[in-house]
């Protein structure tokens, strides 16, 4: 177990160091709505159920840095009911292959799909779930992104009512055929993300920020085995990875760059309409000043204490000019403004952790 956490530990800080390495893309996030559904919904990776044929597929995924068309394709359904959020994936692969069975294991060294939710969108205490072809869980909570290094990961979290099924359309571990894909089926139950015991946390007529990706490895063959692609000096080549709505950069650890998806209480099979808030958008910069001071701390060893050190520009959203506050204290900084659109104040801290009041 000690190894485990100290391997773990290396994993996250590579993480940590490569997403400042990046070439920064600026992305909008994707929407989606989940129709609420009143049929019984077996999760058994097949989907054969009425609701199932009547939700939407989403968008073809892209490459997380989202300039790449993947190699394989991947799309999602959704649904909800007042139990559980219905996620179903098919995932195209002409080698369906894995061999970690051990819950909690780094499951992203198969190829695997993964979520990522935050229920509250302040970019804290968030919940990442990782599943292979075998259909083994990694789940964790996350206190904080990856960015801020007081962040504890609890790995010993679990989804303790997770229902999940994969169906393999070909043949698993059998490098002698060519496959079309694995079909993946989950429902996540509401209360195992409620922050206070009685809490009704069903997200009826409003959204949630989530994610989804897809980790995919180029493979070899080994005594008949599959496994990782290595290069001519015994090191693994690097995994692709796909996602619902691109991120940009290379790191799937940025929360407020996930897309939105709508928990609307018409039934599936009947129409509803979503657009992105406009306090939304004014977060989208306020993040942009976050990690200009990151780059700002990085350089100077201390943040900037005057907005004009990390923008150059005026701050418009919908027409309307933003007049952001930059508060400098003893263990930090504060960014807020005052919302033309809902009077609310937005403010957001040192580590990123978003409030609105």
């Amino acid at each position: 177990m000690i190894l485990k956490k100290v391997f773990l530990l290396v994993v996250f800080i590579s993480i940590l160091i490569t997403s400042y390495a990046q070439t920064k893309k600026d992305v909008v996030p994707l929407t989606q709505i989940a129709y609420k559904t009143t049929e019984t919904i077996i999760i058994d990776g097949k989907a054969d159920e009425t609701s199932w044929e009547k939700a939407s597929w989403s968008n073809d995924f892209i490459d997380i840095e989202g300039f790449k068309t993947p190699n394989h394709q991947t799309n999602v359904k959704m649904l909800w009911d007042e139990n559980y959020y219905y996620i179903l994936a098919t995932i195209e692969e002409p080698h369906v292959w894995g061999d970690i069975k051990e819950r909690d294991a780094v499951i992203f060294y198969n190829n695997d799909f993964e979520v990522f939710i935050d229920p509250d969108g302040d970019t804290h205490n968030y919940y990442e779930l990782e599943i292979n072809a075998l259909n083994t869980v990694w789940d964790l909570f996350i206190t904080k992104p990856y960015r801020e290094l007081n962040n504890p990961i609890l790995n010993d979290w679990n989804y303790t009512g997770l229902k999940s099924a994969v169906t393999v359309n070909g043949t698993l571990n059998n490098p002698n055929d060519i496959d079309k894909g694995w079909t993946l089926e989950i429902a996540i139950p509401f209360k195992d993300l409620r922050t206070a015991y009685e809490q009704d946390n069903i997200p009826r007529d409003t959204f949630w920020r989530v994610n989804f990706s897809r980790v995919n490895w180029q493979y070899q063959i080994t005594d008949g085995k599959y496994g990782r692609k290595k290069d001519a000096e015994g090191q693994f080549l690097e995994e692709y990875n796909w996602v619902w709505s691109p991120q940009g950069v290379i790191n799937m650890h940025e929360p407020e760059k996930w897309g939105y998806v709508y928990f609307s209480s018409k039934k599936v099979g009947e129409k509803d309409n979503f657009s992105i808030p406009k306090d939304e958008k004014i977060k989208w910069k306020l993040y942009e000043l976050y990690r200009a001071q990151k780059t700002y701390f990085e350089k100077y060893n201390t943040y900037a204490t005057t907005l004009d050190s990390l923008t150059g520009s005026s701050i418009i959203i919908e027409n309307k000019k933003l007049n952001p506050i930059l508060e400098s204290h003893k263990t930090g900084y504060n960014l807020s403004v005052l919302s033309p659109f809902s009077n609310k104040i937005l403010i957001l801290k040192e580590d990123g952790k978003f409030i609105s009041k």
